[in-house]
């Protein structure tokens, strides 16, 4: 069933629609996709055989002798025994090189409160037993997926910061390219590794066009695309490329691909929305999420009209994580204006400005509703 629904979500360009110059990215992705759930079939049936009969040797390789003392520590830093807050604070302590009243002020907490955040964060590892040496063999994957984690929610509080008066933090955006291309440098054949750093690049590349001079956010859609930083789109799209092309596929490949789509259309109408419905398809396949169904929702609504995205966002909302989330909101917002409904549309901006802790996106809001009151 799920090879079935890979090949028909395949079969596009829609009719009226142009060839993407990125069409292969869809193609590729979805092949080996097919590829790697054939080869999980057929593990799981040697895997069932070698279990009928008697357990071979294991062997266990040790770590590197010239492992990277950074990718140590980012092993290290993302030990399961710490929170989520806590695996990022003492990475950009410990990894990153900031000091703890920078950490506190990018988290708008008090520097006392960050001290000891990353002082329990020590000791949790203190307490686990680790040593500063990598992870097992076989804890690596989990360890290494937590990693891949911890850099990305830096990027993405840099990029739309959780609160206070800035959009975007360009320090932690640039500390957590800096840290994923140290991770690349020593894992160069690892796919998400790549994908990490190719969707970073490809997401960074717009943003000295995404805020105006006082500061305030411009959606994607109303950017001008001449400040769009080629170079940064140039090595995420072949970085994208090669990963696509040699590695197992994952998230942050198709979340990578997904943006590549995106910076390479020369104006907002030049956008494949028939690919980026596509590939949001195949990334709920492998990493089923509400954030993905809420962005799939906007893909959807401009493959087959608002009323189709709305019925998406319709379904998410009565789930609780997404129920109060301001994004779920605004993408409401949004797609009742396209549909011709402007006295819903601010009253869903309304809503979602009221959940939003960023002020330039609470502001941002707040002038959507207000325009569609004609204050």
């Amino acid at each position: 069933m799920q090879e079935a629904l890979l090949a028909a979500a395949v079969q596009w360009p829609a009719q009226g629609q142009p060839a993407s110059p990125y069409g292969w990215l869809l193609t590729v992705a979805t092949r080996r996709l097919t590829d790697e759930m054939r080869s999980d079939a057929a593990r799981r049936r040697r895997e069932g055989l070698a279990a009928t009969g008697p357990a071979g040797p294991d062997p266990v390789g040790g770590p590197p002798a010239d492992a990277d003392d950074t990718l140590i520590l980012l092993f290290l830093c993302a030990h399961p025994a710490l929170s989520p807050p806590s695996q990022i604070a003492l990475t950009l302590r410990a990894v990153g090189g900031l000091s703890t009243a920078e950490i506190a002020q990018a988290f708008l907490v008090p520097e006392a409160t960050m001290a000891q955040r990353i002082s329990r964060a020590k000791q949790g590892i203190r307490d686990s037993g680790s040593r500063f040496s990598l992870p097992p063999p076989e804890a690596r994957p989990d360890r290494l997926r937590a990693v891949l984690q911890v850099l990305y929610l830096i990027f993405n509080e840099g990029y739309t910061a959780t609160a206070g008066d800035q959009l975007a933090r360009g320090d932690l955006t640039s500390e957590a390219i800096r840290l994923t291309r140290l991770l690349r440098q020593q894992l160069p054949a690892d796919g998400e590794v790549a994908g990490l750093l190719a969707l970073m690049l490809l997401t960074e590349a717009r943003l000295a066009a995404r805020a105006g001079p006082d500061g305030s956010l411009i959606p994607l859609a109303e950017q001008d695309r001449s400040r769009w930083d080629r170079q940064l789109i140039a090595e995420g799209v072949a970085l994208i490329t090669d990963s696509l092309a040699r590695t197992r596929l994952g998230p942050y490949q198709l979340q990578a691909a997904i943006a590549a789509v995106h910076d390479e259309a020369p104006r907002v109408e030049d956008t494949d929305w028939p690919q980026i419905l596509a590939l949001f398809g195949l990334l709920e396949t492998l990493s089923p999420g509400p954030m993905v169904t809420l962005n799939r929702s906007v893909a959807v609504a401009m493959v087959h009209g608002p009323a189709a995205g709305l019925a998406v966002v319709d379904q998410l909302a009565t789930d609780k994580r997404m129920a109060r989330h301001h994004r779920l909101h605004a993408v409401r917002g949004h797609l009742l204006e396209l549909a011709g409904d402007p006295a819903a549309a601010r009253a869903a901006y309304r809503t979602a400005a009221g959940y939003a802790t960023n002020v330039p996106e609470r502001r941002y809001l707040d002038a959507r509703a207000a325009a569609l009151a004609g204050e």
